[in-house]
């Protein structure tokens, strides 16, 4: 391949990643301001002419159908080139194929390749982070860096409350997670996931105290 076909491929490689990124973040942005009740609402339940109520539904179907496109597309993507990475495509273009990944069923297959972009500075080492968080999460373990909520039913009431999931040694999350690169501390993160934060919880008292699915 010349140098001129293989920048070509890459500019090609770089506005497909762009657009699937969009598609990735879209829906989900929405829907973020939907839950806060921001104006939006009636707007896009003008756009897709459906009463409100439904709306938030609505987008996460249409949602699952490009997940679904993207995971295939990104799956071909790094069969040909490994992880498209920030030598390859530049910022922040090199997070989309993480982003398609941590919102698919693939996590346990490619957490590997996430990690070995994160090593060889593809990738921010923070997504890697959060993806190996997601998967402690998903196997029913604690996780490291403290970045995953979870909501579920409380047993007791059935109403629904969202914590983070919990932390291996919680006393120093804070500085594993500066070390990895995140700037907000667990604490705050929280908030900004509006989940509460239990420094002692244990995943004992999830499976008593939250309806486990």
């Amino acid at each position: 391949m010349t140098v001129c076909s293989f920048a070509q491929t890459t500019a090609t490689l770089k506005r497909e990643l762009d657009s699937m990124y969009v598609l990735d973040q879209r829906n989900r942005e929405w829907l973020t301001k939907i839950s806060n009740n921001q104006p939006l609402t009636d707007s896009l339940s003008a756009v897709y002419k459906i009463d409100r109520k439904h709306l938030a539904g609505a987008l996460w179907a249409e949602q699952s159908k490009i997940d679904s496109s993207n995971l295939v597309r990104v799956e071909a993507i790094v069969k040909q080139h490994g992880y498209p990475g920030k030598s390859l495509v530049g910022k922040p273009s090199n997070e989309t194929v993480f982003y398609v990944i941590q919102h698919s069923n693939k996590i346990p297959t490619y957490l590997p390749v996430i990690k070995k972009a994160a090593e060889d500075e593809e990738l921010p080492f923070s997504l890697y982070a959060m993806m190996l968080d997601r998967s402690l999460m998903y196997d029913g373990k604690p996780q490291l860096y403290g970045t995953q909520a979870s909501c579920r039913q409380l047993v007791t009431t059935k109403q629904q409350r969202c914590f983070v999931w919990p932390i291996s040694d919680a006393k120093s999350v804070n500085e594993r997670r500066k070390q990895a690169g995140f700037t907000l501390t667990v604490e705050e993160n929280a908030n900004r996931l509006n989940a509460a934060y239990e420094p002692s919880l244990t995943i004992e008292a999830v499976r008593k105290t939250y309806v486990m699915n």
